[in-house]
């Protein structure tokens, strides 16, 4: 038997759709095989699934095929559409709604990165709803236009797909999330002195333009640059969710956080690789540029970094 459920893969800070196609054959489960360029993280999800399941009271009896799935957030998508194989959904919403979450032993639903974005993607295809692990919730909720729901466990989920009327969709109010977060530890005013300096700073965040520190040890050159972010404007909504969309992918998202609304500062080790720094790999993953979107990239010690990690900053740096 044939079943299908929504899901989405991350790739680079965009999600695309994914169908999730189960079919559980006359051999029932012999064999469990995971098809559609899974990473490691995914051909895993067969154990993960299976004990969830029976862990839970369930027997245990896709998408383009060129997109790469990465990570654990298709465990639940997989194992509701075994679920489903064997006649246990009611309701009709299944083709509605997109699920994300990955699976514990027990069958409880752990957070995924890329939620936000999911979300975003999901309202572009029309879906009316999202269920997300509840960690995610706050930030799968910001997205409007879409219904969000907030999942503990599989039973859970399996709940929702045969009676949704009976769970309360997440709310949140973005501007009141942005204006909460927006509250920074350090401050300019906190340094006594350094008039000169000061202005400067003052100058070139008012023009967007690139600060050199040149000075000896001890000058204060890290002390103001991390307080670089307080004078700088505050915070858009689109902004905000722009950042966390970024930082959602990258895994550096607080959990209680709905959005990020402080601009970032990033400070990398000078032994940083280029792709570290700009980012990349087979499925791409944001680096410290951008993870420093929207807010201060410091490079501290600046001649101890490669020279090839300073090279590929050429465009980054170009503004014509």
């Amino acid at each position: 038997m044939l079943f299908k459920t929504i899901s989405a893969s991350v790739y680079g800070i965009d999600a695309y759709p994914v169908e999730v196609e189960v079919d559980v054959g006359s051999a029932y489960m012999k064999d469990f095989n995971v098809v559609g360029l899974p990473d490691n993280a995914v051909k895993e999800s067969r154990e993960r699934i299976k004990s969830a399941l029976r862990n839970c009271g369930f027997e245990f009896p896709y998408s383009p095929a060129d997109l790469r799935k990465e990570g654990s957030g298709f465990d639940l998508p997989m194992a509701l559409g075994v679920v489903g194989c064997q006649g246990q959904f009611f309701g009709k919403i299944l083709d509605q709604m997109m699920f994300l979450g990955e699976l514990s032993l027990d069958g409880s639903v752990r957070p995924v990165r890329g939620a936000l974005s999911a979300t975003i993607a999901a309202r572009e295809k029309g879906l009316k709803a999202v269920a997300v692990p509840e960690s995610n919730a706050r930030e799968a909720a910001v997205v409007e236009g879409i219904e969000v729901f907030a999942l503990k466990s599989l039973p859970q989920a399996v709940d929702l797909v045969n009676s949704p009327e009976s769970f309360q969709k997440v709310h949140v109010d973005a501007s009141h999330m942005l204006t909460e977060a927006a509250q920074y530890s350090v401050d300019l005013r906190d340094v006594h002195g350094q008039q000169a300096a000061k202005r400067a700073l003052e100058v070139a965040c008012t023009g967007g333009h690139n600060i050199l520190f040149i000075g000896p040890p001890g000058a204060g050159k890290t002390m103001l640059a991390k307080r670089i972010p307080t004078i700088l404007p505050p915070m858009s909504l689109e902004e905000a969710i722009e950042t966390t969309r970024i930082h959602s992918v990258a895994g550096t998202l607080d959990g209680t956080q709905g959005l990020i609304g402080t601009r970032p500062f990033r400070s990398p080790h000078h032994t940083i690789s280029d792709a570290g720094l700009i980012g990349g790999g087979a499925v791409p993953r944001p680096g410290e540029v951008s993870l420093g979107h929207n807010g201060v990239l410091f490079l501290d010690e600046l001649p101890e970094f490669q020279r090839n990690v300073l090279e590929v900053m050429r465009q980054p740096l170009d503004f014509d």
